[in-house]
């Protein structure tokens, strides 16, 4: 054998060995990134999307986050539990007005729950008149399910919950679906499903386009990961937890189609869920749509900084949907 051709087996099997060596790196990488995405089990780090303004307010905001969810918690509440579409048990915190003048679902966010994302916001819903159906969502804390499905599989949830309000209160109020972050994607990926036409309007806080695309947006970012064959792999292991393809499900596509009416809010400074991933879910929206952009404002902060703008912007969505 001929020196050259050595030498071109040799490179040629070093690259093979490279090729190999990560290939295993990304699969193990993107083994444990699903595991932090999915799996009920709380892991053990998670994106760095939380600090995303300045020192200050964001200390503010998560301080008096706390505060409010712990006045939530302790607040009179029925708990509710219906079995879902897919079997799964899921449970729900219902909090009703004595003279209602809506009813509103509230979805929450990835890792996050009922009273963290909505505890800022309850007074307002409550002066207002909404009776409110804060629910658990799957996989995350009193309900049931091994996985968080990020959208796909709790929009779904999202249907039987209005089924269970209609069933409680009847057809004659009018119902909005509402989410932050994830919760934002799940009502939003809800709003192509046949809703009951008692569902008058859908609210979306900081929500993703798809789970790929904000899986590559923490890889790529936050993670600083390649996400080419990881985003291959990540949904291969998504589908084989959820039989679910997470490339096939987008709000953009839902939204595409959607007839109710929407209200899409995102903060400037969302490091965790960018804020162009609102303007492309707004620009998709087909039915009659507002948009609130709050400067400043870091993931799920929107209400926090601009609270009078925030409760305005709701008002006349209601006042035009109700």
């Amino acid at each position: 054998m001929n020196r050259k051709l050595k030498k071109a087996l040799k490179y040629t099997a070093f690259a093979a060995c490279a090729a190999s060596a990560a290939s295993l790196s990304a699969y193990v990488t993107t083994k444990g990134m699903i595991k932090m995405a999915l799996d009920r089990e709380q892991p053990s780090m998670g994106p760095k999307g939380s600090k995303v303004s300045g020192a200050k307010a964001n200390s503010a905001f998560s301080h008096a986050r706390q505060e409010a969810a712990v006045r939530l918690e302790k607040a009179d509440h029925e708990v509710v539990k219906i079995v879902s579409h897919d079997g799964v048990p899921l449970v729900g915190h219902w909090i009703p007005q004595e003279h209602p003048r809506r009813i509103i679902v509230a979805m929450h966010g990835w890792r996050s729950s009922w009273s963290h994302d909505f505890g800022l916001i309850r007074d307002f819903w409550e002066r207002s008149g909404c009776s409110v159906l804060y629910v658990d969502q799957r996989g995350q804390g009193e309900s049931g399910g091994d996985y968080i499905g990020f959208g796909p599989i709790e929009r779904y949830d999202c249907l039987d919950w209005v089924n269970w309000v209609t069933g409680r209160c009847g057809s004659d109020l009018p119902v909005y679906l509402w989410g932050v972050s994830m919760g934002a994607a799940t009502v939003l990926m809800a709003s192509d499903l046949p809703l009951p036409e008692n569902v008058h309007g859908i609210v979306g806080d900081c929500g993703f386009t798809s789970p790929h695309s904000i899986w590559k947006h923490v890889a790529t970012n936050n993670l600083h990961m390649r996400f080419r064959l990881r985003g291959v792999l990540a949904n291969t292991m998504y589908r084989r937890r959820t039989q679910l393809d997470a490339a096939s499900f987008s709000t953009t596509d839902a939204l595409s189609r959607t007839i109710i009416p929407v209200l899409l809010i995102h903060g400037t400074d969302d490091r965790f869920v960018p804020v162009e991933m609102t303007y492309e879910n707004y620009k998709a929206c087909q039915s009659p749509k507002k948009l609130l952009i709050v400067p400043g404002a870091g993931h799920c902060m929107s209400y926090f900084l601009e609270q009078e703008r925030y409760e305005a912007i709701v008002k006349e969505f209601w006042s035009e949907n109700d």
